[in-house]
């Protein structure tokens, strides 16, 4: 069956069944490495909730959940190397193994700030898992322990992803018309 796509999208870049595919797989590997174990597993919102979601419902590790809304972007395309967090933590990490679940990680400006404001929490273990990574992009020494899939340096969206609070919902990962968002 034909995917639809949105008529903002230039071309799909990951389809709703290699997504699955791959989520389920990273779900195997991520309860081999709690087994035993009961992380915390931090959303870090908006945009991952909905790969956190799946990847969540697709472990048989029993998980702790918790969430945390961080941003450098704003409505831009662009990161701002500032860290805005914008809710914290509920429970305390101390002792605790912790998987932060992110949607992307490209400049890697977000995750580096907090991956260090977590680590002064003192976790037992902290790792990171993303649904995609832009290598290409990185301007600083931040590589995720678990990728899903890396992709090429284009503005994506949907499957959580967002230009402007828009597209998060689409079942894909699509490339953004470059028309759409340098009007």
């Amino acid at each position: 069956m034909a995917q639809m796509i949105h008529s903002d999208v230039e071309r799909l870049m990951l389809s709703e069944e290699q997504i699955s595919v791959k989520v389920k797989e990273m779900a195997e590997k991520l309860d081999k490495l709690y087994e035993g174990r009961t992380p915390v597993v931090v959303c870090i919102l908006k945009g991952s909730v909905i790969f956190y979601a799946d990847l969540i419902r697709n472990m048989q590790t029993p998980v702790e959940l918790d969430f945390m809304c961080v941003s450098s972007y704003g409505s831009d395309t662009v990161s701002s190397g500032e860290l805005n967090i914008k809710k914290d933590l509920a429970c305390d990490i101390r002792g605790r193994d912790v998987l932060i679940v992110e949607d992307i990680i490209d400049s890697g400006n977000t995750l580096y700030k907090l991956k260090k404001i977590l680590m002064e929490r003192k976790p037992a273990s902290l790792n990171i898992v993303t649904l995609l990574d832009k290598p290409e992009r990185r301007v600083v020494p931040m590589e995720p322990d678990y990728t899903c899939f890396e992709i090429e340096d284009e503005f994506v969206i949907g499957y959580g992803l967002d230009y402007a609070e828009k597209y998060r919902n689409l079942p894909y990962v699509g490339v953004l018309k470059r028309s759409v968002y340098e009007k």
